[in-house]
C-alpha cells in the first residue's frame, strides 16, 4: 500500500517501419515521395482528402504529408477533420504545396499542420522534417503512455485507500454496535437516510445547503459514526432496559464528545489525510444531538453553526429512533414520525432538512422496510 510508484522500465521492442500517408491529387507527385521515402518509412498514398481520411480513420498513419490544391476536399479542410478526429488528432500534418505566401504558410498552420515545406522540394530537406516530426511525436507517445500508466495507477491507489477507509470505519461502528444491541441496522438505516436527505437538498436545497455528489457520499459513509462514543459508556447506562435518570442521561450525553475526541485522535496520527477522510465523522459525532433552536448537545449550537452533515444526521436518528421498538418504548407509525420531525422543523430540527424528510417519506419508509431489524 505504502509502495513508492516506480515508472515502468523501458524496455526492447521491435522496430517498426513508421507508416506516412501521402496524399496529393497528382500522381507523379506522389511516385516522388515514395521514391524519397522508401525504406525509411512503410509509404501509404492516395489522391483525394476522402479516401485520406477513410486511410487515417482505419489505422492511423505516424504522419501526414498532405497538398493543400485538391479537388473537392482542399487540404486545409482535410488537416481540420484529421485534428478533430480522437483517433488522428495526435498524428503531425506537413502541408507539401506549390503555394508560397506567407499567408499560406499562416493558413497551414492554423488548421493545424506542423510543418510547411514549398514544392518543388529538396529530398534532404524533406527527409530531415519528416525525420523531426517523427521523433516530436514518438516522445508525445511516450509521454502520453507513462502519464496513462501513472493514471491507473493513482485510480489504483485511491481505491486501495477508499476500500481501506471504508474497513477502517466499519471496524469502528463495529466496535459501538456490539456494545448496543439494540440498535440493530440502525446504523445502515441511517446511513441511506442521510444520503436520501441529502440528494434532496442537492436539488432542492437553497444555496448554501447544496453538496455535491462527493459531499454527500462522504457524509453517508461518516453516518455510521454518530454513535461511536458509546463505546465508552458503562453498560448499566447503554444496557439499562428502561427510562434513564437525569443523571445517567447526563452520562449518556457524554458519547457525543467521547466519539469525536476518538475520531479526533485517530484522524491526528493520520496527518492531514486524516482530518480530510475523517471530517464528516468529527462533525457528526460531536453535534448530531444539537438543535436548531441551541438547546441541544453539547456545545448548544444553533441554527446554520451546526454543521450540515450533523443537521442531517440529526434528523436521520430521531426519525428511525421512533419507528424503532426499544425495551423501554413502542415505534411509533412512519406517519408519526414523520409528523414530529415536521413539528420540530425551526426548533429541533433544521427547516429545509425536515422538509427534505417529509419530502422524501417514502424513500425513507422502503429504506426501513429493507434493512428492518
Amino acid at each position: 500500500m505504502n509502495a513508492p510508484l516506480e515508472l515502468p522500465a523501458c524496455v526492447a521492442v521491435p522496430q517498426r517501419l513508421q507508416t506516412v500517408l501521402a496524399v496529393d491529387d497528382t500522381p507523379a507527385n506522389l511516385g516522388l515521395l515514395s521514391n524519397v521515402l522508401a525504406g525509411r518509412y512503410r509509404v501509404q498514398v492516395c489522391t483525394s482528402g476522402t479516401k485520406a481520411l477513410e486511410i487515417a480513420a482505419r489505422q492511423p498513419p505516424d504522419l501526414v504529408i498532405l497538398d493543400v490544391m485538391m479537388p473537392g476536399m482542399d487540404g486545409y479542410e482535410v488537416c481540420r477533420r484529421l485534428k478533430e478526429d480522437p483517433r488522428t488528432h495526435d498524428v503531425p500534418v506537413l502541408f507539401l504545396t506549390a503555394l508560397n505566401a506567407p499567408e499560406d504558410e499562416t493558413r497551414c498552420l492554423q488548421a493545424g499542420g506542423a510543418d510547411f515545406i514549398q514544392k518543388p522540394f529538396n529530398p534532404a530537406t524533406l527527409l530531415a522534417r519528416v525525420a523531426t516530426q517523427m521523433q516530436l511525436k514518438a516522445w508525445s507517445d511516450e509521454l502520453r503512455d507513462r502519464n496513462d500508466w501513472l493514471r491507473r495507477e493513482l485510480e489504483t491507489r485511491l481505491a486501495q485507500l477508499d476500500r481501506l477507509r471504508d474497513a477502517t470505519m466499519f471496524v469502528m461502528v463495529s466496535f459501538a454496535e456490539f456494545r448496543d444491541e439494540d440498535t440493530g441496522n440502525h446504523v445502515k438505516r441511517t446511513q441511506e437516510y442521510v444520503r436520501t436527505l441529502g440528494r434532496w437538498l442537492a436539488r432542492n436545497g437553497r444555496e448554501s445547503v447544496r453538496l455535491s455528489a462527493q459531499q454527500i457520499d462522504e457524509m453517508a459513509r461518516s453516518a455510521p459514526l454518530h454513535d461511536i462514543g458509546k463505546v465508552a459508556i458503562p453498560d448499566n447506562i447503554l444496557l439499562k432496559p428502561g427510562p434513564l435518570t437525569a443523571e445517567e442521561f447526563e452520562v449518556m450525553k457524554r458519547h457525543t464528545v467521547l466519539g469525536w475526541d476518538m475520531l479526533r485522535r485517530a484522524a491526528d496520527r493520520m496527518d492531514g489525510d486524516g482530518q480530510s477522510m475523517l471530517r464528516y465523522g468529527l462533525e457528526i459525532a460531536r453535534h448530531h444531538h444539537e438543535k436548531w433552536n441551541g438547546r441541544g448537545y453539547p456545545d448548544g449550537l444553533a441554527g446554520d453553526a451546526i454543521p450540515l452533515s450533523a443537521r442531517l444526521m440529526a434528523a436521520a436518528d430521531v426519525y428511525d429512533a421512533l419507528i424503532s421498538r426499544r425495551p423501554y418504548k413502542d415505534p411509533m407509525s412512519h406517519e408519526q414520525a414523520v409528523g414530529f420531525v415536521e413539528q420540530g422543523a425551526g426548533a429541533h430540527f433544521d427547516p429545509e432538512v425536515a422538509q427534505a424528510l417529509v419530502s422524501t417519506q417514502d424513500e425513507l419508509r422502503e429504506i426501513a422496510r429493507k434493512w428492518q431489524d
